[in-house]
């Protein structure tokens, strides 16, 4: 058990610390927006895909609260490892954005200046995490677990450019990213409402994920 924590707790960091230490990177290399999300997008999806590949035979990978509850639901882990679990997630995170701002010579610590409100873009992240739990677990239920290294990061490099929300779909990360103040951050008064959407995502992720899978299962 300590190390399938320690394995959360390293792999939300470094992954946060992709999304944080690219987004301070893309704000030195240039003031075009389009450019700054492009070069934040490649680097998490490269990292992420990396991460889980390493990290799946220790910890499951999951480096989201989120994914981590759904299993407790799921009686795949029980409630005190999904507490665990979470928590780790949690300083993990953190840490990932303080070493990402030292890094790029930052504070450890600056609170975000970036607001980001408004229906449309708490609708883009029900959206972003909808998908992000349904490609997991579907994933799962298909036998297909194998290939979630390759899915998990399709799908949150492709929800980066097509949601307004940037996918975040992750409730440790999005606290953590409060603690910069660069490309990649979020106001901490933006962070309850973006875990709210977050939540209500997840339910209608594994919501059609038992959908499809009671489908599937009547066909076969």
């Amino acid at each position: 058990m300590f190390k399938r924590l320690v394995g959360e707790f390293f792999g939300t960091g470094l992954l946060v610390a992709a999304v944080v230490g690219s987004g301070a990177m893309a704000q030195n290399l240039t003031q075009d927006v389009g450019i700054e999300l492009l070069i934040n997008t490649v680097s998490t999806v490269l990292a992420l895909g990396l991460l889980i590949e390493l990290f799946a035979p220790i910890s499951g990978a999951h480096f989201n609260p989120l994914v981590s509850v759904m299993q407790v639901i799921r009686r795949e882990l029980s409630i005190s490892e999904g507490i665990f679990y979470v928590v780790a997630q949690f300083l993990g995170a953190i840490l990932g954005a303080m070493l990402a701002n030292l890094m790029f010579s930052h504070p450890a610590v600056t609170n975000s200046q970036h607001s980001r409100t408004g229906d449309a873009l708490l609708l883009g992240e029900v959206i972003a995490t909808a998908g992000l739990i349904f490609v997991i677990f579907h994933s799962i239920n298909l036998g297909k677990s194998k290939l979630i290294p390759i899915l998990v990061p399709a799908w949150i490099g492709a929800a980066y450019l097509f949601t307004s929300s940037t996918s975040f779909a992750n409730p440790a990360v999005t606290l953590a990213r409060s603690f910069t103040d660069t490309f990649s951050g979020i106001n901490i008064s933006s962070v309850p409402d973006f875990v709210i959407a977050q939540c209500a995502g997840a339910v209608i992720g594994v919501g059609l994920s038992i959908f499809f899978n009671s489908e599937t299962s009547k066909h076969e």
